[in-house]
């Protein structure tokens, strides 16, 4: 399945699988996107399917808000990989901390 992406007033909503064979369309449109926004919803609710490293783009791109001091929200009941993986990373962060 492919990737599309829209755009929507810094609303985009993601559509399809985000994996290894995607990747390249999610890098290209939030490449530098915090350079020109103050924030960006990300709409899950129509991703069907996504893998590790998918996960880790979203991973890296909540960490770029993070560093320029920006606003992420992802929105909506998408892939519960992703959730699982914010969950564990808050669980490891609280053990270390």
């Amino acid at each position: 399945m492919v990737l599309e992406i829209l755009n929507e007033d810094n609303n985009f909503r993601i559509v399809g699988v985000l994996n290894r064979n995607s990747l390249h369309v999610f890098q290209r449109t939030f490449e530098n996107v915090f350079d020109t926004r103050d924030s960006v919803v990300l709409s899950i609710e129509e991703l069907k399917g996504i893998d590790r490293e998918g996960v880790n783009a979203l991973a890296k791109l909540h960490n770029e808000s993070l560093t320029k001091h920006k606003k992420l929200s992802i929105i909506g009941f998408g892939c519960k990989e992703i959730y699982r993986h914010f969950n564990d990373s808050d669980a490891a962060r609280e053990l270390a901390g």
